[in-house]
């Protein structure tokens, strides 16, 4: 709590690298409920601009390195669930 946080996220892809690279994070709350897109990387990384990570989600990764990692700043212990990282590389997914 408190201390920011890295989600870390690598994949490989046997097709370049490309502008069409897509990666999603999802978060479904630890009590449960609904997935939800928390953060966006398409050309360029699009952190959530509503709902309760906005403002504390900053981009890490480097899909060039295979790295779609992510960071959480002033995590509380309401964050706590489940974040699954979702990395399309067309043709490859």
């Amino acid at each position: 709590v408190g201390e920011e946080v890295l989600l870390k996220c690598s994949f490989r892809s046997s097709s370049p690298v490309t502008e069409s690279l897509l990666v999603d994070w999802t978060y479904r709350p630890l009590a449960g409920g609904q997935m939800e897109t928390i953060f966006h990387y398409q050309s360029g990384p699009h952190p959530p601009t509503a709902g309760r990570f906005k403002d504390r989600i900053v981009w890490v990764g480097n899909v060039a390195n295979g790295d779609a990692s992510i960071a959480i700043q002033s995590p509380v212990l309401s964050d706590n669930g489940t974040f699954i990282c979702s990395v399309k590389n067309p043709p490859d997914v």
